[in-house]
């Protein structure tokens, strides 16, 4: 995250997510944390694979880690979709994608390299992409991305737990019972074309 960014305000939010004041993004993620509204965007492309992204060295809560598509909070106020609607342009350079909220998952985590803590009322969304859809990242936010299954996101938590951001297991079970109720379509044969991704 950039530091501009730290001078947003988030929403502060109860145990139930009923609005509770303002705080900014740098206060709120100072330990013990303040408990806010905030969104995870997975992007799917047609044969069912899930866009990760690789955070950023500069990020100042748990970098390089592997995370969901995209993450982010609303300003007070704003809906997560809309709010994840803008942040997929900036981060990802993806726009116009329906987004569909697939569960809530609320979590507190602790960064031991910053001190910083994540300590979020987290929004799950899903959005579905074209094979060809274009990637654009930005750098300073997104140090890699790659496709992956949702076998394969579950076989990597399972294999190397650190290397992703700890809201990631909680998020993908989020997902996976919205799946199990709502199957995808049959999947279609991915685009092997090389994404553009930001340099590490």
């Amino acid at each position: 995250m950039t530091a501009s960014r730290e001078t947003h305000l988030v929403e502060l939010v109860d145990i139930e997510g009923a609005p509770a004041g303002t705080a900014t993004v740098n206060d709120a993620h100072r330990a013990p944390g303040q408990l806010h509204r905030a969104f995870s965007v997975f992007l799917r492309d047609p044969s069912g694979r899930l866009l990760l992204q690789q955070r950023a060295a500069a990020k100042t809560r748990f970098p390089l880690r592997w995370a969901n598509t995209c993450c982010g909070h609303p300003l007070p106020g704003e809906t997560p979709a809309t709010a994840a609607a803008r942040r997929l342009v900036e981060e990802i350079g993806v726009g116009d994608v329906a987004l569909t909220e697939v569960g809530v998952y609320s979590y507190y985590a602790e960064d031991p390299a910053t001190g910083r803590v994540e300590y979020e009322y987290d929004h799950v969304l899903l959005g579905d992409v074209p094979a060809n859809a274009g990637l654009l990242v930005d750098p300073e936010e997104v140090a890699e991305v790659r496709w992956a299954t949702v076998e394969e996101l579950n076989a990597g938590l399972r294999e190397d737990l650190r290397s992703y951001a700890p809201w990631l297991p909680g998020v993908t079970e989020q997902l996976i019972r919205h799946l199990a109720l709502r199957p995808h379509p049959a999947p279609q044969p991915a685009d092997d074309a090389p994404e553009r991704s930001g340099g590490r």
